[in-house]
This record gives structure tokens, sequence and C-alpha cells, in this order.
């Protein structure tokens, strides 16, 4: 059985930084990693661009360069991740997928595919967004319409002069609609269950992320009012075009339910433009036919299901008690769980500040606890 003081489990921006914080903290942390650094970010589609500001978005210790602009690409933000890995000497061990955290002893035991990892610590990283989520009516459907999770969504060629309708009213559905509208799909529909919160991702030069963070910690009725006022301001009336502002105010929203608003950089002229339509909620799919909640019917060429995903991580660690019945971690970052002392959890918040910005806090927390 291998050993070694502690095993960071997975090796995207939360494993990585809290791997180099442990470093610079005398600990040396291997990364066990199931596929490649960054393998989320080597998946997105290419038209992805950072919601936070770059300033916000560095890992700890080392800046992302600013030739990668205010708003950085996902191919950059990927390179940045392999140069920040190689600067900071960590170890990552690529293609070991650790599948299974036992208590041994005072440590823990990892199974792998090969030989057990023994170790004093544990950070599991593997990120919010582990394994994609299909509703019901997809995993039903044959083949007419294809339907494809957003995950696998890479860039609008295949869907040129088709009617494409997306699922899913986030950033990654609404970033998706807009790339098909600008690149070539005859007809975009977005299908949005509820309406969603939709702000300036700036506003007079200023990011939201920015204006987020004081506004965090304002009453909530304020913050709302102050999204409301933006919203008013830089994107206007969208009840015509199946947008209204209406419901829960954006951070109240963000504090009971975990949603993100819509940030908006082209999504809302697309809407108002008619290049992408808003339709309400899927309930089925029969046939060739979508049918929606309305009991309107689309035709559609193909789907894009943009419908979030799950941690996965009952497998890895549900027999220990630490997961609430969402399958997330009960405690985060430093927070040590009362029953399993020297496991810890990086990456599992989705703060309206950025995750990003997050792991800065969370990491030096983990290397804290464990120094």
């Amino acid at each position: 059985m291998r050993s070694a003081p502690t095993v960071v489990v997975g090796a995207g921006p939360a494993g990585l930084a809290a791997a180099a914080t442990l470093r610079r903290a005398g600990v040396e942390p291997i990364v066990l990693e199931r596929d490649r650094l960054g393998a989320s970010w080597r998946r997105h589609y290419r038209s992805l661009h950072l919601h936070t500001v770059r300033s916000l978005s560095s890992l700890p210790g080392a800046d992302v360069p600013r030739s990668c602009g205010r708003w950085v690409a996902g191919a950059d933000f990927l390179a940045y991740l392999e140069r920040y890995a190689e600067r900071e000497r960590l170890d990552v061990r690529a293609g070991t997928e650790a599948l299974r955290v036992d208590t041994d002893g005072d440590g823990f035991a990892i199974t792998t595919a090969g030989a057990p990892i023994q170790a004093t610590a544990v950070v599991i990283a593997t990120g919010y967004n582990a394994e994609p989520v299909l509703p019901e009516w997809a995993q039903a459907n044959g083949t007419a319409p294809p339907i494809v999770h957003s995950s696998c969504y890479r860039d609008a060629a295949p869907y040129h002069g088709q009617a494409v309708l997306v699922v899913g009213a986030g950033n990654s559905g609404s970033d998706i609609a807009l790339d098909l509208a600008a690149d070539g799909a005859r007809e975009v529909w977005l299908s949005a269950r509820s309406a969603p919160g939709v702000v300036p991702r700036q506003a007079f030069g200023l990011p939201a992320q920015v204006a987020a963070i004081p506004l965090s910690r304002a009453p909530r009725t304020l913050a709302d009012a102050v999204a409301r006022l933006e919203r008013r301001l830089f994107i206007g009336d969208l009840s015509a075009r199946g947008l209204p502002a209406r419901g829960e105010g954006v951070f109240t929203r963000h504090a009971r339910r975990g949603v993100l608003p819509i940030l908006d950089h082209g999504f809302a002229r697309a809407v108002r433009a008619g290049r992408i339509t808003v339709v309400p909620a899927v309930e089925a799919v029969e046939g060739e036919e979508v049918a929606l909640q309305d009991g309107r019917r689309l035709r559609p060429d193909a789907v894009v299901a943009a419908t979030g995903y799950r941690p996965a991580l009952v497998p890895l660690v549900g027999h220990l008690g630490v997961l609430g019945t969402d399958g997330l971690p009960l405690h985060h970052g430093g927070e040590v769980h009362p029953a399993v002392p020297g496991l810890h959890f990086i990456g599992f918040r989705n703060p309206i500040t950025g995750a990003l910005r997050e792991l800065r806090f969370e990491s030096a927390a983990v290397a804290s606890a464990i120094v």
C-alpha cells in the first residue's frame, strides 16, 4: 500500500488551489485525477468565457495573465491551469481514479484501480459539476430528434441551418443558445421552467461580480432592488419575449435555492431581436415533436439539454455519512466533520460572488486545518 501525508482528489481549479496552498504550508500532497488535469475545462463549449472577471478568477499565488483580457476564454483558462500546476510543482497523477475513500485507523485508505493509497488527510475536489444530468424525457427518447447534454456541445457547426431547442435557462443554456443563434442555426428556442434572473455582466464598466461582493453582505431587499434597477436600465422589459422580471429577486433566489442569474453579454439583445425564442418547460418528447408545458408543440432538428450536473460523491464518500440529502458535503473548506476528521471538501459552493474567487479562501482554510 502506497502512502502520502495528504491526497487531493481532482485536478481541476479547486484541487490545484488546495494542493498549491498545502505545498506552501509545508505539506507535499499528491493529486489524483481520473482523466487529465482540468478535464472538465477540456469539454466545455468553445465559445465559453468566464463570467467572473480575470482579476478575481486567479488561483492562489499566480494571476491569470493580463493578455487573456477581462473575460478569460475557456481555452486560455485551461492553459493557465496547466502552467499553474507546473509552476507550483504539483504532483498530479493523471489517469488515477479514486474509487472509494475509507477510514483506516487514524487515516484513510483510498481505493483505486491499482494499489490502494493510504493518507493522513484527504481533500475531495471532484467538483460541483461532476456528472451530467438528463431529465426523464431525454433518457426515454429514441433518436428523433437527437438529444445531447450541454457537456457534449462544442460549437454550432453541426447545427448549421437547423432548428435547435436548448433546454435550461442558466448561464450555459443561454450561452449555447446565443452561440447557435450567432453561428448559423436556422431557429433557436430556449426552454425555461421559470423566468430566470438576468443581469448585465457589467454595467458602466463595473463587472457584476465586483458589484455582487458588497451586495451579498447587504440586506437582500436592497441587493434585489439594485439588481432589478440594473435590469431595467441595461436590459429592459422582455416580458413580451417570454422573460418577465418577476418572482424572487436575484439575491433572494440564490440564497434560497442556489440559483445564479444569467449574466447577460448579448443574450437579451438576441431575444429582443427574435433570434432566440424563449418557450416554456418541456413536458415530453413524442417522436419528432416536443410537447411544451403550455400545450404548444415544437419540431426541432436537435435538442441540447443544459439541464445541469450532480456532484457524484456518493460512490466515493457516501458511506461515511458526510453528505446531505442533496448529495453535497455537509461541511466545506476548512470545516471539520466531527465524525470524520481529516476529510475535507473544496469547490462545492456556488457563490454569487464567484466560485473561483471562493477557492482562495477555501484552500487557505483547508491548509490551515490540515497543517
